[in-house]
């Protein structure tokens, strides 16, 4: 990029100089405005996100190797907005011509650059679709925003500490293992692998990468927790995409310069890349490989194949893409705690399944898991990561005391709990404060959600449905956690799918990605790494995009 912009500079400047000495006096002036507007425009920054530039990037400026890494920055924001003037922009899109020609416009840039998902088809990558998308970016409080960019760190060195205290996870998890299988299966897995992870703590690889979800609760103006993630952690590639596509639809639209930086950068992808590029290079063995582990017929694989092509662009480095099935086939441990698939040696195993159920088969997959858990490949996440981002670890941080138990710094502990919600553990229905909630929630259930312990949208009860699990009570509830509902405030978004447009009334939830890599006691990286903004029918309970719920979105701060 700055090899092209010397040469038009120097283009620019020797035309200029041959301006002066035209005879073409009409000409002259018309000419030279319109070269300097070309080189303003190719000296001033630029306002669109990363991922924009990212896209056409070459690869001879990406792989360290070959040039070096490009340092990663925040870019500032250069003005903020307000929301009547994002307001005006949607307005432009009540006329039906420019509603279709930019819909058209933003279907065809998506799938141009990748901003895509399979078809349910017996080969997904055979066939595409663009994702669902939001066809401009949603309000958001510019410094809510920061706020929640700034707990990132906090968040990651949580989730480390909990992930590191075993006796904790078995203490909180246990009752709640008695009702539910999976967790259950979780908790023998980390029992089982205790003795091999304690003689090798001090070098062992851990590799992170999380997203803290969050809803605005108008009620208060504060924003709230939703979730934390810690597995199969998804649209951090996409999600970038979508920065870059509302960049572009912003300028179709007419906005200038303030409005376009209101769009702020998303370099989520590279963070992910680098990440699992870091962890590679700390494993320090040559030609091993990223082991991504899929599920069959995974229609969100472009999301996952970004991250892939980006870690061999910046970093060299290989990935297979196996589910737990080929790796119960293929992955072999050796004496030496290496993993091997297809012979190459596993520097990472990076996990985008193996979050439900369905995911093991029979107990070939679990046999599987836990080679790899045995194994000295940097995990993401391991079992102990996995089981700090239950709900019911969640509910019991918020508990008095815990979080410090944690995060002995008195400010980091502070930040994280401002973004707590009310939660509570259905363990013990004695408890003045759970009976509390739990009669609150059956007189008034549209104030609550029914959370179990699953990822991947779709599990969560509310309305009549938590009432009447709550009125049926029973052992088994103590493997729910029983949340706040938080009250977002409603937006106006016009929603794609399938090329269609349709104008709702919607709900937004900001997801904030970091990355922690570790070897040992020593943090070789630990930042914030990208956003994600997912917007939803106003009527809808749910929200996963690839679960057909939601679709992808971006901030436009004000």
């Amino acid at each position: 990029i700055m090899e092209t912009r010397n040469c038009i500079l120097v283009w620019v400047i020797h035309v200029l100089i041959w301006i002066r000495t035209t005879p073409h006096d009409r000409l002259r002036p018309l000419i030279a405005r319109a070269l300097s507007s070309v080189l303003v425009d190719y000296l001033q920054p630029r306002s669109l996100p990363r991922p924009c530039e990212a896209v056409v990037t070459r690869q001879s400026q990406l792989r360290p190797e070959l040039g070096g890494e490009p340092p990663h920055q925040k870019m500032p924001l250069q003005a903020e907005v307000t929301a009547a003037e994002h307001m005006d922009l949607l307005q432009k899109l009540k006329d039906p011509q420019v509603l279709k020609d930019l819909t058209e416009d933003a279907v065809v840039w998506a799938t141009q650059h990748g901003l895509v998902m399979g078809l349910a088809t017996p080969t997904p990558a055979a066939a595409v679709v663009h994702a669902p998308l939001a066809l401009t970016p949603v309000p958001f409080p510019a410094g809510t925003f920061r706020e929640a960019e700034a707990a990132a760190g906090a968040f990651a060195a949580l989730v480390d500490a909990v992930a590191e205290d075993d006796a904790y996870l078995l203490a909180t998890l246990r009752p709640t293992a008695a009702h539910d299988d999976f967790v259950a299966r979780q908790l023998a897995l980390l029992e089982a692998t205790a003795g091999p992870r304690a003689a090798h703590r001090g070098s062992q690889g851990v590799l992170a990468h999380l997203r803290s979800d969050y809803m605005l609760h108008t009620p208060t103006g504060s924003l709230l927790q939703v979730e934390i993630n810690t597995i199969g952690v998804s649209f951090a590639c996409l999600g970038g995409l979508t920065a870059c596509l509302h960049g572009h639809l912003l300028g179709r639209l007419g906005a200038g310069a303030a409005e376009r930086a209101a769009l702020p950068p998303n370099d989520a992808l590279d963070q992910l890349a680098d990440a699992l590029g870091a962890a590679a290079q700390a494993y320090g063995v040559e030609g091993a490989v990223v082991v991504m582990v899929v599920q069959p017929g995974e229609r969100n694989l472009y999301d996952q194949q970004w991250a892939q092509t980006r870690l061999w662009e910046r970093h060299g480095v290989r990935t297979l893409r196996r589910t737990l099935s080929e790796l119960a086939r293929d992955a072999e441990l050796g004496a030496d705690r290496r993993l091997r698939v297809g012979g190459a040696v596993a520097a990472v195993v990076y996990f985008r399944a193996g979050y439900v159920p369905e995911d093991y088969a029979g107990e070939a997959e679990w046999a599987a898991r836990e080679r790899v858990e045995r194994s000295d490949a940097f995990k993401c996440p391991s079992v102990a990561y996995q089981l700090a981002g239950a709900k019911k670890v969640q509910q019991d941080l918020a508990r008095p005391g815990q979080v410090e138990r944690f995060l002995p710094d008195e400010a980091q502990a502070a930040l994280v709990r401002r973004f707590f919600a009310g939660l509570w553990g259905l363990e013990d229905l004695a408890d003045p404060d759970t009976a509390a909630a739990v009669g609150a929630a059956l007189r008034d259930p549209g104030a609550f959600v029914l959370k179990p312990q699953r990822e991947g949208g779709g599990h969560n009860l509310y309305g009549a449905e938590l009432r009447a699990r709550l009125e049926r009570g029973g052992p088994g509830l103590g493997a729910y956690v029983l949340m706040q509902r938080i009250l977002p405030p409603i937006n106006r978004s016009v929603m794609v799918r399938g090329g269609e447009a349709v104008e709702a009334d919607t709900l937004s939830e900001l997801g904030i990605f970091s990355v922690l890599v570790r070897r040992g006691g020593e943090v070789l990286v630990s930042r914030g790494a990208g956003h994600l903004v997912r917007t939803k029918a106003a009527e809808s309970d749910e929200g996963g995009v690839a679960a057909g719920y939601g679709v992808l979105d971006s901030p436009f701060l004000v």
